[in-house]
């Protein structure tokens, strides 16, 4: 009874507050935009002549625009209507005015349809390419008031009548249902800064799901002057003509100014590129709005751009994002507008409004007139050059943005101002504490964009749901206090909290404060098996970890940035770290003994290792132990190729791994001791392939002709006192410079590396005496959207080859797994992991090409998806390998995932031998423990 009666009152309240909203609402003006035909036209603009008041229409056409009482005109703009303009005297009350749109006409002008040559757009669109770099350096600053509105509705769930009733429970405790839009809603004080800093003040925030979750909309304002918007070429982009075909469809005069209609069509449709429309404006060769179309994995885009001219500019008012699509049977799609009004424009003096631009092309005694030499462009400022001429070519304004974006990177070097060489967007979001708590009221007086109908009945159904859930929180109270007893005894009985931590390990903050942390770890997860020591428990015991320093200076050393590129931050403070790990071998019954320390201190690292375990032969590990316990027990096929050794180790290393300059150095003392199969294998092979059986744990080698031929490689027990030393130079690596501190970029500038091992004799009964020198490089530079050209490069040699152990060779990425790991440029297909490994000298190459269009990608459909073509070559050269060289094909089928499907050829003397399949990655894991 009393929880009807809160029930009631509730609702009361809430009626109470939207009829007072209405009430007491402020003057302005509503209606509906619609066609002759009666069609309403979504996410219209709206915009007060003079000022920087706008709004959009929603999806049913419907708009209210919030004004003081006072005199205004009104302009209203749509893609590919005439403009209307209305003059409306407001009041303290709300004026309804219904506006039809006429489509626009369009004048196609006798001289450009007399034109017998060229297409009129391609003129237009070189002007306005040349003049993309200045529109988007014009605006050196700006603040706006931003409304943004998400809005996500699922269409159809895969499977559905399998967990009917599950979604039925759903729909009675949380706003979740199929159909009806999840909506997020956030107003926003944004502060904009060249070249890429947004401060966005979130003034307000709600969400259809949850009412007190404030999860403001991030600030989405994309700019079509950059080269690439969405992962895809801009037609503004100075690539645009290789991959877009342009069509002057006519133009139209609006207020004193001529609007150029151009149609987008890509050369070859799909990922990477539009289609669509953009509207240029004439002799300011600037966006007037735009209607472009792409894909991205499956989902396709749209986006829609109004521009209004503020202060001089052309600014982007409102922007739509439309994406729609589906992934395994789950289908949706998902709106994203915004509405902005920008306020304290402050324009880059150096760049006059009324710069002509010539076409190179097209008006080719004008441009020769207008001529600057290099030495003119690069002798003097931007601000001197555009006062002594107003006019430029389309090639010398270009060169003028670019060398202007130097001569300003140099002066804030010199000022020592922050830099950002990547121009990655430096987004900063600040959420008012009341943001998520603001009324209706508040909303309906805020809000630009009228809510849709569903929309509304989404928020009703949150505010139901709130009502019905609210009488039962003493329950749901006595449920936690319930939970937490059971949690107690559990924990205190030593129940199924305490044996699930066994299996999983478990974290131990020794104090409140304290800044010492002791980790179990469960030894499960690093479970394998192999022929040599049967079923193995590897990595198990306990880590204790100290952090030290000021906390608040601790960063996390991998930052990603909204546009996806990792950047490396400074760890400050101080890091040790001490471990105590086992690895037991049940078929021998043997338990060894390993563990080390790690001390980080600002850019470095120090680790002190020690104990007995077991290590490949190849020191990169090319088969990962948790695979070649499936070959092992499925496959009879035992890849892996292990020893045994007691050691001492010392290594220190730069503690980040993108630096510009990286260097690793390490000295180990070893007693190694060979490991050979167990004498019973059986328990091992369950699948026996009549065809296969388990080869020796020895490696087979290749010997250059005339020596020892082909064998095993037999190692003896044996002292190695070895050191290494490697050098990694990125010398064009880009940078960020923030507070003075310079922090690096995961770019793909050209790696140069050093490499240097030495096996030293004669001390602690060392037996090894080697010196080997390897230089190498990688790269990979776009050859194009969504292609790329990746090449790793090495060469060695031993110069002293005394006495050289097996583990100490030059042993190379191999693979001998349907599924390939590891780096997808630096890793064979098919090469065994040590047929060729060497003592003398070698070089390898390998090379991978990525293509968005080459044969089957031909196919539209294939470029929809966003399927690649990939060709690859691998070589190596040692005195035995007879020229071993690999020819790949690939399909990357990341669709949703990043795999690639191989087919790759290998040969030797030049000479075929045979063809594989591979199912690959384009991404490089690592899975764990060895």
């Amino acid at each position: 009874m009393l929880q009807r009666y809160f029930t009631i009152v509730f609702l009361f309240l809430l009626i109470a507050t939207q009829c007072f909203s209405q009430g007491t609402s402020s003057g302005g003006i509503k209606g509906i935009i619609k066609t002759r035909k009666g069609e309403p036209l979504p996410f219209a603009a709206i915009v007060v002549k003079g000022t920087s008041i706008s709004t959009i229409s929603n999806e049913e056409g419907r708009y209210q625009l919030d004004l003081k009482p006072g005199y205004y005109e009104v302009i209203f703009q749509y893609l590919g209507f005439k403009t209307g303009q209305k003059a409306f005297t407001v009041e303290n009350r709300m004026e309804t005015f219904d506006l039809t749109m006429e489509e626009q006409a369009l004048n196609l002008g006798e001289v450009r349809i007399g034109s017998r040559d060229e297409d009129p757009a391609y003129t237009i669109m070189r002007r306005a390419i040349a003049k993309s770099r200045y529109h988007l350096l014009q605006v050196d600053s700006y603040k706006a008031k931003a409304y943004s509105k998400s809005s996500i509705v699922i269409t159809d769930l895969p499977l559905e009548f399998l967990y009917k009733k599950e979604l039925k429970e759903m729909e009675k405790e949380t706003n979740f249902k199929k159909g009806v839009p999840i909506l997020n809603e956030s107003v926003s004080e944004v502060t904009f800064k060249q070249p890429n800093t947004y401060k966005q003040k979130v003034i307000a925030a709600r969400n259809s799901q949850d009412k007190d979750f404030a999860n403001p909309n991030a600030y989405l304002l994309t700019s079509f002057y950059q080269p690439e918007v969405v992962k895809a070429v801009s037609p503004l982009s100075p690539r645009a003509f290789a991959y877009y075909k342009f069509e002057y469809l006519g133009a139209f005069r609006e207020n004193g100014i001529e609007v150029n209609k151009i149609k987008v069509t890509p050369r070859a449709y799909g990922e990477g590129v539009y289609k669509g429309t953009i509207h240029i404006i004439e002799d300011e060769w600037s966006i007037y709005s735009l209607d472009l179309t792409t894909v991205n994995t499956g989902f396709t885009i749209d986006i829609k751009q109004v521009y209004s001219p503020v202060q001089g500019v052309w600014m982007p008012v409102n922007q739509q994002f439309h994406v729609q699509g589906g992934i395994y049977g789950l289908k949706g799609k998902g709106d994203f507008v915004i509405s902005q009004s920008f306020s304290d424009i402050k324009i880059n003096p150096a760049f006059r409004p009324d710069i002509v631009v010539v076409d190179d092309k097209k008006q080719k005694d004008e441009a020769k007139k207008v001529k600057l030499t290099g030495r003119e462009i690069k002798s003097q400022k931007l601000e001197e050059v555009v006062s002594k001429q107003k006019e430029f070519s389309a090639k010398n304004l270009r060169k003028l943005m670019k060398e202007y974006e130097k001569q300003d990177l140099k002066t804030k070097e010199e000022k020592g101002e922050d830099i950002d060489l990547n121009f990655t967007r430096n987004d900063t979001t600040v959420v008012d504490s009341m943001a998520s708590m603001r009324s209706t009221a508040f909303w309906d007086s805020i809000r630009t964009v009228p809510l849709t109908t569903a929309e509304v009945k989404s928020y009703t159904r949150l505010d139901s749901i709130v009502v019905m859930t609210k009488g039962t929180e003493e329950q749901k109270d006595s449920l936690k206090v319930a939970k937490s007893d059971t949690s107690k005894n559990n924990k205190k009985g030593g129940g199924l909290g305490f044996v699930g931590d066994i299996f999983t390990g478990h974290s131990f903050r020794l104090g409140k404060k304290s800044p010492w942390r002791l980790d179990y770890v469960t030894p499960l997860l690093g479970a394998q098996v192999n022929t040599v020591e049967g079923l193995v428990l590897n990595g198990g015991g306990f880590k204790l970890r100290y952090k030290g320093g000021d906390p608040k200076k601790n960063q996390e050393v991998v930052q990603i940035g909204s546009d996806g590129v990792k950047r490396f931050s400074v760890r400050q403070g101080q890091e040790l770290s001490i471990n105590a790990l086992t690895r037991y071998l049940f078929a021998r019954q043997k338990l060894m003994a390993f563990g080390g320390i790690d001390y980080s201190w600002k850019r470095n690292k120090l680790n002190l290792s020690g104990g007995q375990k077991v290590s490949q032969f190849n020191g990169e590990n090319p088969m990962h132990p948790l695979l070649n316990s499936i070959t092992t027990l499925f496959l009879e096929q035992n890849f892996i190729k292990i020893y045994e050794k007691k050691f001492v180790r010392l290594d220190f290393a730069t503690a980040r791994e993108n630096e510009h300059f990286e260097l690793k150095a390490n000295i180990e003392y070893a007693d190694r001791s060979p490991l050979r199969n167990l004498y019973n294998t059986n328990p091992y092979r369950w699948i026996d392939w009549k065809r296969r059986e388990f080869t020796s744990n020895h490696p087979f080698t290749r010997y250059p002709s005339g020596e020892s031929g082909e064998t095993f490689t037999q190692m003896t027990n044996h002292q190695a006192l070895t050191i290494g030393i490697t050098a990694n130079y990125k010398p064009w690596q880009k940078y960020r410079t923030k507070n003075g501190r310079t922090t690096y970029y995961d770019d793909d500038s050209p790696k140069l590396t050093l490499n240097y091992r030495k096996g030293i004799n004669d001390i602690f009964g060392s037996d090894v005496d080697f010196d080997l020198l390897q230089v190498g490089i990688q790269h990979g530079f776009d050859t194009g959207i969504r292609s790329k050209l990746s090449y790793k490069l090495s060469a060695g040699k031993f110069l002293n080859t005394n006495h050289v152990r097996y583990p100490d060779f030059q042993h190379f990425a191999g693979n001998r797994f349907f599924f390939q790991l590891g780096d997808p440029v630096g890793t064979f297909r098919m090469l065994d992991y040590y047929r060729y490994s060497t003592s003398d000298q070698f070089f390898e190459a390998h090379i991978l090409s990525e293509l968005r269009k080459f044969l089957l990608t031909q196919i539209t459909w294939f470029r929809v998806l966003g399927i690649k073509e990939n060709f690859m070559l691998h070589y190596l050269a040692t005195p035995a390998s007879n020229n071993y060289t690999e020819l790949g094909y690939g399909l990357d089928v990341g669709i949703r995932f990043p795999f690639r499907i191989e087919v790759v050829s290998n040969f030797e003397r030049f000479k075929y031998k045979t063809t594989v399949f591979r199912i690959g990655t384009t991404m490089n894991f690592n899975l764990g423990r060895n």
